[in-house]
């Protein structure tokens, strides 16, 4: 479970740039370094979440789990933002999701 923990807590950094890319164009390139780094932040908890030690179960349900601690750990950045920032939040859903088929695919080959 160390290396899933690793793989996923890099995941979600590298979803976090992807997304900070995102938001930061949406906003004009105006946004706040403070709101980037949370956003950042936000996904590489997302990524710590979905990494945790869970017990093996099916792909689907796998995914499904993903989801849901995306959905968990981004409506706390969503409602910081005065539930402005919509797109950010599905984002996390998705990223939860993204984060568990790459984490469900390498499990097989660990």
């Amino acid at each position: 479970m160390e290396r899933r923990m690793k793989v996923a807590l890099i995941g979600g950094a590298l979803l976090g740039i992807v997304c900070v890319v995102g938001a930061y164009i949406r906003s004009g390139f105006s946004a706040s370094p403070g709101f980037v780094f949370s956003l950042w932040y936000n996904r590489v908890i997302i990524g710590l979440a979905v990494g945790a030690p869970w017990k093996i179960i099916i792909r689907r349900k796998a995914l499904l789990r993903g989801a849901f601690l995306g959905l968990l750990v981004s409506f706390a950045f969503y409602s910081s933002t005065g539930f402005q920032d919509h797109i950010s939040f599905v984002a996390g859903i998705l990223y939860g999701v993204i984060l568990e088929e790459w984490l469900s695919r390498g499990e097989k080959q660990l």
